[in-house]
Order: C-alpha cells, then structure tokens, then sequence
C-alpha cells in the first residue's frame, strides 16, 4: 500500500501545486515539472488498488514494444485499443476517408451523443480494415518510429540498426556494474515521423546486491489515465529482465519532467483520493524463456489483484 500512497500523494500535489497551462490537444493541465516516486517490487507488483488498471492491456502493449512492432494491428489482434486513435486520426484526416467530419473527435464525442454513434461506427469500421486489410493496416496501422522501433531497431548515423533491449540484456549479464545500463526511445532525427515523440523517454538499469533496479525519465505524464500504465509497463519489463538475467528485482524508480492532470480529469482523480489503497498483487511469471521476446500473455499471471472500481475519462490526442 505504501508504494500506491506515492502515487496518490503526487495527485494531491498537483491539485493543490499545479500551474494551469495550455497544451497540444488544447484540453488545458494543472502541471508540474521535476518530481520523482519510487516502487520497490518485492512489497508488491505496482497496479493501482484505488482504481482498476487492466493488467491485459499492460502487458500486450510491452510485447508490442519487445517485438519491434509499431504497427496497432497486433495490438487490435489481442483487444487492446489505447492506441487507436493516433492512427485513427491519421485515416479520418487522409484524402482516402469519405465518412462524416470526424474533425476533433477526442472532445465532440464526449459531448455530442449523436456523434458519439458516428464515431464508433466509423471507430469500428477503421478497427476491421486494419485487422482484415494488410494493405490498409500497412498505411494507416503503421505509427511511426515510435517506441518499439527505438528500443529495438534504432538507426545509426551508417544505417546500422542497435537492438537497445538485447544490447542491455547482454550488458546486465556480462557487466552488471556498469553504468551504461541505458535505453533511449527520444531520437530527435526521427521524432518528426512518429504519431507521438516519446512521452516516457530514457530508463536506466541498476544492479547491487543481487537485485535489478530500473529507473525511468518521463518527460510527459499524464497523471491519471497513463501513468498507471507506466508504472506497471516497467515494473513488468523490470521482472522480466530480472527473469532472464538471474536477478531479483530491486525498485523502480519513476522520474517526471512535465507530470500535470488534465483539466477534464480533475473529478475523477478526486474520486480516486477518496478511496483507501488496497494491498498489491503479486506478479508470477509462469514460465522460463528462451529470450524475453518469446513471452505472451499466457506466461504472466497477475494474484490477489482486487482493486477497486474502474474510473472513466477521456484521452486527450
């Protein structure tokens, strides 16, 4: 429970501290830059208790990360929809899109009904072209050189291509003192032609005393819809590593640049204050990999997670 009150603690910061700023999707944030919460994993796999974070979604987006794979058709194939509408976006906005004006969806579907019904029929039609069209998926399911791309496929000045993540698996395990136990995703040539430059940016890995520590730098959070899902993204990259390297695991330590709570989230996250942290689950990683890019979901097996209740708000794109 202590881990989850660092969290909570950080939302009241910002609601009583925050700045009111602006931002891209014109939603509008309370903000504040520089702060820094810390998990250590043995008290207990990081899902939030106060809310209901689905574990599923976590997991199939990290083995979309490991895999390389920037495309969402993967995704979709395992039900998982949070990055739908950055492609989305892309298909309603091309030439090829003869629907409805689906000109800011994120906001008019929160408040005009009727489009609401519009949006998720065109939502649907776009999610089965991707999944049943491979010319379609390959033009408008394709995001970029985003996260997988860079951990896994990150392109030289030459045009030879790093694999980061087996690069510092092979590190931890060869020289686990090392200082140099890094994966970066912010290439700044590349960030142009990404459907969103990196929000969580830079980790770095830790070995002492037997125990594989990670720590992250966000430079963007937001706070209550996404960072759930970091933390318990890392905190899973973190154990599998550990899995695979022969170590415990030791902390995750989570940094922020710009961490804010959109001004349309506000009521919600005071909802969640309101609501006494639970105890952590456990993680149990069911089997032994020949390399951490063979697991799937059937390998993880989330205990006595019982949090409370689910809590709704929109994504700001």
């Amino acid at each position: 429970m202590k881990n989850e009150k660092a969290y909570l603690q950080l939302c009241r910061d910002i609601l009583e501290n925050g700045h009111k700023k602006d931002d891209r999707t014109k939603t509008g944030t309370y903000s504040v830059f520089g702060r820094q919460i810390r998990f250590d994993l043995k008290d207990g796999f990081p899902l939030l208790t106060t809310k209901y974070v689905a574990f599923r979604l976590v997991a199939s987006e990290l083995l979309w990360f490991l895999r390389g794979d920037t495309n969402i058709r993967y995704l979709l194939e395992h039900n998982n929809n949070i990055w739908n509408e950055w492609a989305f976006k892309k298909w309603v906005e091309s030439d090829e899109y003869d629907g409805p004006d689906m000109t800011d969806f994120g906001r008019r579907s929160l408040v005009d009904p009727e489009f609401k019904k519009e949006y998720d029929k065109q939502m649907e039609i776009f999610k089965e072209k991707i999944l049943n069209d491979d010319e379609f998926a390959q033009k408008y399911g394709d995001l970029g050189f985003v996260y997988g791309k860079q951990w896994r496929k990150w392109e030289g000045a030459n045009g030879e291509m790093v694999d980061q993540i087996k690069d510092v698996i092979d590190s931890i395990k060869t020289n686990p003192d090392s200082r140099r136990h890094i994966v970066t995703a912010w290439n700044p040539a590349e960030v142009p032609f990404m459907a969103l430059p990196p929000c969580h940016t830079l980790f770095q890995f830790y070995v002492a005393d037997g125990k594989l520590s990670c720590q992250l730098y966000q430079r963007s959070a937001d706070l209550f819809l996404g960072v759930p899902f970091n933390i318990a993204s890392y905190a899973l990259l973190t154990h599998l590593i550990a899995h695979e390297t022969g170590l415990d695991v030791g902390e995750f330590v989570h940094t922020f640049g710009d961490v804010h709570i959109y001004s349309n989230h506000v009521e919600q996250v005071k909802l969640q204050l309101s609501r006494e942290p639970r105890p952590l689950p456990k993680l149990k990683i069911t089997s032994k990999k020949e390399s951490i890019f063979d697991y799937d979901l059937s390998d993880f097996e989330l205990i006595g997670y019982d949090p409370h209740p689910a809590i709704k708000a929109p994504v700001a794109v």
